[in-house]
């Protein structure tokens, strides 16, 4: 399993008029955690570009189980627990700072992309050798504060 956390917290703007996070707030958080596990696992998503791909996201779901407020301290956890094929699934939990239950839980399905053609295309090399080397090593990390 490759996983790392990144610590949100939530602005004024994140919120509805019920003072909670707008559910659609999370797949931004999930956003969040997918690029920091990119960056720790040696290939940020602009290198991704750089070598001619994009990483679309075709499937997408949440579960959500408790709300967030404003100004709270939020952990996204973010995983990837198989070595992927086609196609890349990754897991997310989303905590209150200090709690050991969920608030949000859920995935993402995505694909490569050659940013040229728009075509569906394989994995590049470089980054199944970088999630394969991550996934030996069974990364962990704490990836800081957005």
């Amino acid at each position: 399993m490759v996983s790392v956390e990144t610590e949100i917290r939530v602005r004024y703007a994140d919120t509805d008029q019920m003072k909670m996070v707008y559910y659609g707030r999370f797949f931004e958080y999930f956003e969040q955690g997918r690029s920091d596990l990119l960056r720790e696992i040696g290939l940020p998503y602009p290198d991704i570009e750089r070598m001619g791909f994009y990483l679309p996201v075709i499937e997408a779901q949440a579960r959500y189980l408790r709300s967030a407020r404003y100004d709270d301290l939020l952990r996204v956890k973010t995983m990837v627990l198989e070595k992927p094929g086609a196609r890349v699934r990754i897991e997310y939990e989303i905590f209150a700072d200090g709690s050991k239950d969920p608030l949000v839980s859920g995935y993402t399905v995505h694909t490569f992309v050659n940013a040229a053609t728009g075509k569906p295309a394989r994995a590049p090399a470089r980054f199944m050798e970088a999630i394969g080397s991550a996934l030996g090593s069974g990364l962990k990390s704490a990836a800081g504060t957005a």
